[in-house]
């Protein structure tokens, strides 16, 4: 496995280059993945390119439609299982863009088909962003459909590729081992940093969506072990968060057991979001999969310390001393969450300066958009370069 690093010069200018961002949704409903899509939006217009977001139409897009400013958003209809979302007007509407370059985020969906005979039609640049939709831990759930995705359309897609971008080296292996080829690291990057006054001591919270890959089951459970030994004082655990119908009920089932100093509030956006975050002494996301999580570094630029499993796949955090580690299992949460408590005033000052400097520092802005700019630019006069019979691969 090849892993690219790139570094912006004046020679990986974007003005004037279109963009699109293919998405399965551009909605809440998107969690993590319609997040990145916001913020990649964001970041090339800034960059002088003309981004343009596809995605398929949910019940929460015209609500979320704001969320993108002034970039264009085009909404195409679902015909036939959500699951699969399959959208007639799709490849047309991509056609239509008359698009330098296609940049897919996340897979097992029919946009990734869509993409796939975009650049078979269009011979443009055609980057693919799994959002860690290639851990094992969820090629492993589903696997007929994954299969038949796989042989349907997905590999397809993987060959038609000019290049691949992966958040982290764990994710670029994956990439490698599903695909065979090497893939970009960039990760996401942070808020810039901000020095909140804090007077919600011994306040934890799990901000994201609802799902059983999060893990909430045995963060309740381990929450309520501490509750049961007189270990907590006066700690309290809020999570916040949206989810499928079924997910949701599952956490308000787990609850109905838990101590009260647990509270579910379910989803916060914008203001009411960036508050919790910055009362909060600890975030905490006891996930099995991830890809690189953006509410970690929402959380660091906020000065707000973690407490994370590896699946988190930012060990910088660790080693900044910006973080606390976790295993997946109630007893390694609760441990941590003990660590967390045993904290001094200065110990967590200490962790929540390091949570910053990350955030200004290796996951900056500024920092991360040069690695874009360069990969976008490459991406685009690689396929200029490709003879016709190299780009009529299969």
């Amino acid at each position: 496995m090849n892993a690219n690093s790139y570094n912006f010069s004046a020679s990986h200018s974007l003005t004037g280059q279109r963009i699109g961002l293919l998405t399965a949704s551009a909605s809440r409903l998107g969690g993590g993945v319609s997040e990145a899509v916001v913020a990649q939006a964001q970041l090339l217009a800034e960059l002088g390119a003309e981004p343009q977001v596809f995605a398929l139409e949910d019940h929460f897009s015209a609500a979320d439609r704001p969320r993108f400013g002034k970039v264009a958003v085009e909404l195409h209809r679902v015909t036939g299982p959500a699951q699969i979302g399959f959208a007639p007007s799709l490849v047309q509407g991509l056609m239509a863009a008359k698009l330098d370059c296609l940049h897919l985020h996340g897979i097992w969906m029919y946009p990734s088909a869509a993409a796939a005979q975009w650049a078979r039609q269009s011979g443009g640049a055609y980057l693919i962003s799994p959002h860690g939709m290639l851990d094992p831990w969820i090629t492993s759930r589903g696997r007929w459909k994954k299969a038949l995705a796989r042989i349907g359309y997905e590999r397809r897609s993987w060959r038609r590729a000019t290049r691949w971008h992966a958040l982290t080296e764990a994710e670029a292996a994956d990439i490698a081992a599903e695909s065979g080829r090497s893939a970009d690291i960039i990760p996401n990057w942070a808020p810039p940093p901000s020095l909140p006054t804090r007077t919600d001591h011994g306040s934890f919270i799990y901000l994201g969506r609802i799902h059983p890959k999060k893990n909430l089951a045995a963060l309740i459970d381990a929450w309520a072990e501490l509750d049961r030994k007189g270990a907590l004082g006066p700690a309290r655990l809020t999570i916040a968060g949206w989810g499928e119908e079924r997910d949701v009920a599952a956490l308000k089932s787990a609850l109905g057991s838990a101590p009260p100093s647990v509270s579910f509030i379910g989803p916060v956006h914008g203001e009411h979001k960036q508050a919790l975050l910055d009362r909060a002494h600890h975030l905490i996301l006891p996930s099995l999969s991830e890809g690189l999580p953006m509410v970690i570094l929402e959380a660091w630029a906020s000065g707000t310390p973690t407490i994370m499993t590896p699946h988190c796949h930012l060990d910088d955090g660790i080693a900044a001393g910006a973080a606390l580690r976790c295993g997946t299992d109630q007893h390694s949460i609760a441990a941590a969450i003990l660590q967390a408590l045993s904290l001094n005033e200065a110990q967590w000052g200490a962790m929540a300066k390091a949570a910053r400097q990350l955030a200004a520092g290796p996951f900056a802005r500024a920092t991360i958009a040069g690695q874009w700019a360069a990969a976008y630019a490459k991406a685009i006069e690689q396929v200029r370069q490709e003879t016709p019979d190299r780009k009529a691969r299969m």
